[in-house]
């Protein structure tokens, strides 16, 4: 049995993860931290727990956590990640880290994108990106895991045939995405108040989002060669959910049935990713761990649709594909 730990228990993600664990064959959570503040048995903090899972959520004690656990779930924001996972890992304790600390190998770039100092820079090169589907071999006997991003999830597995290929520019790619509102986690903010965000669907971070270097970078290793991505968020009323709309500029003539082929081959042994025939929608893949993919020729552009649910894929379930992965389990575990 794999004992599990979850750092920062009162979010979303860390909800999401209960959700998954507790359906999970092979492991037990043992262990819940969070801020003083937010301290609470966690059948108070998420009812849904009640006769599932009667643990208290503590302030973090890593002598505590590294007795308890196996692996931690790090369900941290940036900045703070950092803090935990060095000591974590010196304690024996295998980590999957959910925030952006680890996922940027360019320290620099970093640096400049969370306007924060990285504290634990030597660490950067030793973890391994976890988007199993473009670097599991790296993910296999790794004790710390970047859980990438729900966006770049979303865009990478759209792209990556593509770009592999060499089918499309790399310098010349659109991603507009739209994701719901628990994507902004579960802080109160006034954009997402209610009325704010009811009946409502804006634009954030125009040109400038956190996730386009996070998407170039996962692309550009994957494939060797330099790409480029405009990419564009949006925020819909919905709870959960994310649709990307991709549009790429086509380097040879192709016809939707050769890429719908390459598709189906790329992918012919990923559980998680199902390459549909039309279109998908985000309620398809709500509380699931698959991304659907649609890709297509439109007016001379190569367009991929592809949708996650991004508490899911996005966040828990990829975390606990990654968990399986590095606890030498089928990686499919408690998750189809």
């Amino acid at each position: 049995m794999i004992r599990v730990a979850i750092i920062g228990a009162t979010g979303y993600t860390a909800s999401e993860s209960i959700r998954i664990l507790l359906n999970h064959p092979q492991t037990k959570i043992t262990y819940l931290t969070a801020l003083p503040q937010e301290c609470a048995p966690i059948t108070d903090i998420f009812p849904a727990c009640r006769g599932r899972l009667d643990l208290p959520v503590e302030p973090v004690d890593l002598e505590k956590l590294a007795d308890k656990a196996d692996v931690a779930l790090g369900c941290l924001p940036h900045k703070v990640a950092m803090d935990f996972v060095p000591d974590l890992l010196q304690a024996g304790v295998k980590v999957v880290d959910f925030s952006a600390d680890y996922r940027i190998h360019d320290v620099d770039l970093y640096e400049k994108v969370y306007q924060v100092k990285h504290t634990d820079k030597e660490r950067l090169s030793e973890a391994a990106f976890g988007l199993p589907e473009l670097f599991r071999k790296s993910i296999v006997g790794a004790t710390l895991v970047a859980n990438p991003g729900c966006y770049p999830t979303a865009a990478s597995l759209a792209l990556a045939p593509l770009l592999q290929e060499k089918l499309i520019a790399p310098d010349d790619i659109i991603v507009n995405a739209v994701s719901g509102a628990s994507g902004a986690g579960r802080k109160a903010a006034l954009p997402f108040h209610f009325p704010e965000m009811n009946e409502n669907l804006f634009a954030y971070a125009v040109g400038a989002h956190r996730h386009m270097p996070e998407i170039e970078q996962i692309l550009t290793d994957f494939t060797n060669q330099k790409v480029q991505v405009l990419f564009q968020p949006h925020v819909v009323c919905m709870d959960r959910g994310i649709f990307e709309s991709i549009y790429c500029y086509p380097l040879t003539n192709v016809t939707a049935d050769q890429l719908a082929e390459l598709y189906h081959t790329f992918y012919a042994n990923e559980p998680f990713v199902r390459v549909l025939a039309k279109p998908p929608a985000t309620k398809n893949v709500a509380y699931s761990n698959f991304c659907d993919i649609f890709p297509t020729v439109a007016k001379g552009k190569i367009t991929v649709f592809s949708a996650i649910d991004n508490l899911v894929k996005g966040a828990a379930g990829q975390a606990v594909q990654n968990l399986n992965i590095i606890s030498n389990i089928p990686e499919t575990t408690g998750l189809i």
